[in-house]
């Protein structure tokens, strides 16, 4: 939707192309099982879709959604130590990925030059050197070619461009992969009464140092006085289908945690739902922007150029600043300039390897994760992304340094300046937290006190 809205008033006409139908109103669709596990939109990606939806935020807002300021509002566990809760310095944007899908999608289609084709893509149509269109299968099993001056491949973690680019003649990109073997399971809570607005994120970490399973809980205050709430493991130490029961759930979050506060936490809460499960987690990128040769007319953005570990939250994000580039690319250079997609094809990279860099530095290290093991890079960028983690527990100038990045608003680079390389061989300059940094206030309208 957001690739769409960035190419409308730049082209006559733009066809979304979709196999699900789409509800009108907040609800799930087969294409999307993601979104029943948590999703948070980092500011980065909140600000990206701004610049293309002006208003989005308070539309969202409207709906239902939260804006929760960083760190103010999340109670998180690193593999250093709880993080303390200083000033705001950036935002995340809570809701369930329903409700955020059918208020982005009703703002986009409100467009006119924008319309949704109920179909498959079956392939590209064109050669090597250029895209000219695709074809597809429309819901009665007609099979017709559309024809396009762009194509733009936003079609998720499925995506079939390495076999699209192949059939055209094309060698296939270069792919990593980084599979932890996490699994996925999720449940929709009601929170008790006191507690349905204004209470924190709560994110409870592994610690891929001390060579077992990696365990995380996350809490997220959506819509509606709701807690979604994912647990997840590596290989090992998943939450499976058979012992994600009701009182497993609650079972896991307690006793296989780092800390037992989000089994605490939901043991106080009303079950809303079934627990949903998933193993589709990999980190996947694809090096398009190193092929040797790439053809005109042809973008691939979003999960479908990278894929990352859902727990880290980047995805969103990765995929609005993608289309603000799309948009902004395009504007330059004009809508079928040869080149153009070459141009995007590298810009769009830029997001994705910073977010690719920040989800696989702790997944590598988990045994068969990757076939090789870490990298020597992988295992330096580790080492000092530990020791700044280690000095934001007590440092609130580095804290908001790390989140400069982890909420894509600034790059990597930031973290490189001689006065954070100081304050990181410095360490922290507060003592450890020995429990979560929660108000009595929020104990007491959580049911804990």
């Amino acid at each position: 939707m957001l690739a769409a809205r960035a190419l409308a008033g730049l082209a006559d006409r733009v066809v979304v192309v979709e196999r699900d139908e789409l509800p009108r109103e907040p609800a799930p669709r087969k294409g999307l099982p993601q979104a029943r596990h948590v999703h948070m939109l980092w500011s980065g990606g909140a600000l990206a879709m701004e610049e293309l939806l002006p208003g989005i935020t308070e539309v969202l807002r409207a709906a239902g959604a939260r804006r929760a300021p960083i760190t103010t509002d999340m109670v998180g566990l690193s593999p250093s130590g709880w993080f303390r809760r200083w000033p705001e310095s950036h935002h995340v944007i809570l809701a369930g990925r329903d409700l955020l899908d059918a208020t982005v999608r009703a703002q986009v289609l409100a467009d006119g030059r924008i319309e949704v084709l109920g179909a498959e893509v079956l392939g590209l149509v064109g050669g090597p050197e250029a895209v000219t269109g695709v074809r597809v299968r429309e819901r009665d099993g007609r099979e017709r070619t559309l024809d396009a001056v762009m194509v733009v491949d936003a079609t998720g973690r499925g995506s079939g461009a390495p076999r699209w680019l192949t059939d055209l003649g094309l060698p296939a990109p270069e792919r990593r992969e980084v599979d932890s073997g996490l699994a996925y399971a999720s449940r929709l809570y009601l929170a008790p009464e006191q507690a349905r607005r204004g209470f924190p994120v709560i994110n409870v970490q592994p610690d891929p140092r001390d060579g077992g399973p990696g365990r995380t809980g996350v809490l997220l205050p959506i819509e509606h006085g709701r807690w979604l709430v994912t647990l997840s493991g590596t290989r090992g130490g998943e939450p499976t289908p058979a012992n994600a029961s009701s009182d497993d759930f609650v079972r896991f979050a307690r006793e296989e945690l780092r800390h037992p506060l989000v089994g605490d936490l939901i043991a106080q809460a009303e079950p809303l739902s079934e627990v949903a499960f998933t193993r589709t987690t990999a980190n996947r990128r694809n090096f398009y922007e190193r092929m040797p040769v790439w053809p005109d007319h042809f973008t691939v953005l979003g999960d479908a150029l990278a894929a990352y570990n859902p727990v880290y939250g980047h995805g969103l994000a990765v995929g609005a600043q993608s289309a603000l580039i799309l948009r902004d690319v395009v504007r330059r250079r004009g809508l079928g300039s040869p080149g153009l997609s070459r141009r995007i094809q590298k810009a769009v990279a830029r997001p994705a390897g910073a977010a690719w860099d920040l989800a696989i530095g702790q997944d590598v290290f988990y045994p068969g994760a990757t076939e090789n093991g870490p990298t020597l890079r992988d295992r330096l960028v580790a080492a000092y992304v530990n020791r700044l983690m280690h000095t934001a527990t007590g440092n609130g100038r580095i804290a908001r340094r790390v989140t400069d990045v982890t909420s894509l608003e600034r790059r990597a680079e930031v973290l490189l300046t001689p006065s954070v390389l100081l304050a990181a061989m410095v360490g922290p300059l507060q003592p450890p937290l020995s429990e979560p940094p929660l108000t009595g206030d929020e104990l007491k309208r959580a049911g804990l006190r």
